[in-house]
């Protein structure tokens, strides 16, 4: 970015010794000012996916679908019958609805790593498989 380790600091609001030390790989620079010197040489990564949105639908593949939110963008999240099926059924014992539900928070753990990763469907879904599930 071609900016002095001063002017770095002026931007990071970190002091310029901070800078240097940050620059030289030591060990004693606060994590709070690695943070603000990443993000003004746009280092960082904002992206969050939450969940605040509890509906969900069971479409006609048998997929689950529900929805998450990364900042301003809606994101389309689905499981599939076979995952479900595969790994949260509890026997065949829960009904698709019912094993999404019981383990919600794990299949939207496994959706927001997907997301995190760039492991998006060419329409910016994420879609989990039996096979992403360890």
């Amino acid at each position: 970015m071609k900016l002095t380790q001063k002017q770095l600091a002026l931007l990071a609001k970190v002091s310029t010794p901070t800078v240097s030390r940050f620059e030289s790989n030591e060990k004693d620079v606060q994590l709070s000012s690695v943070l603000a010197i990443l993000e003004v040489l746009g280092m960082t990564d904002r992206r969050n996916l939450v969940f605040a949105d509890e509906a969900f639908t069971r479409d006609a593949g048998d997929a689950i679908t529900f929805w998450g939110q990364d900042g301003e963008t809606r994101v389309r999240c689905r499981i599939l019958r076979e995952a479900l099926d595969d790994h949260f059924s509890d026997g065949d014992k829960l009904k698709p609805e019912a094993a999404f539900k019981r383990h919600r928070k794990e299949i939207e753990a496994l959706v927001r790593r997907k997301y995190l990763y760039g492991q998006r469907e060419p329409d910016g879904s994420v879609l989990l498989r039996t096979l992403d599930i360890a």
